[in-house]
């Protein structure tokens, strides 16, 4: 593969038409570094993470109300705000979803109905203004590193909690940090309400701390309050270290008993929320006291011995740093770029950097530009549904998207956006997508694109233009025997070129 398409399809998210890198590919790349901007305008008006736990948390207490007292469907329920796909540049306010009241109906039930569809309008809202930013993108190499780093810190939204979140998660917590440093982007991600929702952080109570001592020997108060691991076993798995790397399972029950205390604010009303100090702008980040466990930890055989929020604060700062995390991190960016089996001279090169810099981002990507093993001829990785469709769009030259488009696709493709259903994200090798039926899912869904190109598209130079000096001759002939132009654009989105890159 040549390197101007190597640039495109390897490091980039596909070609557009018109799209040239230049005689210099890796300057192209080096560039879009600098040109990259974090709320593109397809992602203009998304609602803030507080706005939706505010609503979330009104939603709950109403369900609440309404089983407490049977009371009838209020004749106007909670607004949620839903933002509509809309077309490329097309700037549109936020909309309130009307109240869903069917007569016969359980006003709990009623309430739940709306609260649904609502959600399924600001997901769907808000992963379609992901695939537009993604298409319209100048900096696709740029946007690449967004999904990636989003899919490094995944949540699911198959949690209740999450489903409105996710969306934000990645626009707030991932976005603004993918230029900075990883140190930066992990305090952010693991201070979102997202991720401490989706981890259960939020309601982790040290066994020791004050609100379990208040809770005394009251079974039914105690029975709700206790210890979670999740975040601190996947922030040392999966965020930093990775597994296998030393730590132990005391590690892990000593890092969660530092890291409560690290709650949503919002969640909690009354007099607990106002016991435990978990109080505030709701969505915010914020450390109740009443909830953290008291005493000296230790992790990764050193004593912690600073309280309250500087302890686990202190241990994420050099879990950011630490000489495992720079391997991990290393790995999964050169399986990423340079295959499934990630290179060791480039994964060793990588870590370096890493170890060097302290984890700035930048760095690494230019390090990655500059590996020969990047650019290693040939295609070295198979595409995910989600790079393949919008590589598939980039190509055929999407502006607009209809509502529900992307995420249909995306759950007929098998990986609906943002919901991996696991903190471990989706799989970044070939075995999890290659299989025949999503290949052939793929060429159902290449089949539908090509039809709504009305044979506008002549496939031969299109297919030339997205992969310059690299369409194999049996490719370019099956294009070109093609009975149609939209016969032949499906078959250059199905191209063995366009499966991988």
């Amino acid at each position: 593969m040549a390197s101007t398409s190597i640039a495109l399809n390897r490091f980039g998210l596909g070609g557009r038409p018109g799209e040239d890198p230049g005689p210099d590919s890796r300057a192209w790349l080096d560039q879009q570094l600098d040109r990259y901007v974090a709320a593109p305008p397809p992602l203009a008006g998304q609602p803030a993470s507080g706005t939706l736990v505010a609503q979330f948390v009104d939603y709950r207490e109403r369900i609440a109300q309404l089983r407490k007292a049977a009371m009838p469907v209020p004749a106007k329920a909670p607004a949620m705000t839903a933002v509509p796909a809309r077309p490329a540049g097309a700037m549109a306010p936020l909309v309130a979803q009307p109240p869903i009241v069917q007569t016969g109906d359980d006003p709990a039930e009623a309430l739940r109905k709306q609260f649904g569809q609502a959600s399924r309008d600001l997901y769907n809202g808000a992963v379609t203004a992901r695939a537009l930013a993604a298409i319209q993108s100048e900096a696709p190499f740029a946007e690449r590193l967004v999904h990636f780093w989003a899919n490094h810190f995944a949540v699911s939204g198959d949690k209740m909690e999450v489903t409105n979140l996710a969306g934000a998660f990645e626009f707030e917590a991932i976005r603004p940090h993918v230029m900075g440093s990883f140190r930066d982007m992990l305090f952010a991600v693991e201070r979102h309400p997202a991720m401490l929702l989706f981890l259960d952080q939020a309601v982790s109570v040290g066994p020791n701390s004050p609100l379990a001592v208040r809770a005394g020997n009251r079974p039914n108060v105690r029975r709700n309050l206790g210890l979670n691991e999740n975040l601190a076993r996947e922030i040392m798995e999966l965020h930093t270290l990775g597994v296998r790397t030393g730590y132990s399972q005391a590690d892990v029950t000593e890092f969660a008993r530092a890291l409560t205390g690290w709650t949503v604010a919002g969640f909690g009303r009354g007099p607990v929320a106002k016991f435990t100090g978990a109080t505030g702008r709701p969505g915010d980040f914020v450390f109740a006291d009443a909830m953290h466990e008291p005493g000296t930890r230790t992790i990764l055989g050193k004593q912690w011995t600073l309280p309250g929020e500087a302890q686990a604060t202190a241990v994420l700062e050099t879990l950011a740093t630490h000489p495992a995390t720079a391997k991990h991190i290393a790995t999964k960016l050169a399986r990423h770029f340079a295959g499934d089996d990630p290179p060791p001279k480039l994964v060793a090169r990588l870590e370096a950097n890493f170890v060097k810099t302290g984890g700035d981002l930048p760095s690494l990507y230019r390090t990655l530009i500059a590996s020969p093993e990047c650019w290693a001829p040939g295609t070295v990785k198979f595409k995910s549904p989600w790079e393949w469709s919008i590589s598939a769009m980039r190509a055929v030259g999407t502006q607009q998207l209809q509502p529900n488009a992307v995420p249909g696709l995306m759950y007929q493709l098998g990986q609906p956006v943002w919901k991996p259903g696991s903190p471990a994200g989706w799989d970044d090798v070939a075995g999890a997508w290659a299989g025949p039926d999503a290949v052939l899912r793929r060429v159902e869904a290449a089949e539908r694109m090509a039809q709504r190109t009305r044979d506008q598209i002549d496939p031969r130079a299109r297919a030339a233009e997205m992969f310059p000096d690299a369409l194999s001759p049996a490719t370019a002939q099956a294009i070109a025997r093609a009975e149609s132009n939209s016969q032949g654009v499906a078959l250059m989105l199905v191209a063995p070129e366009f499966l991988r890159r």
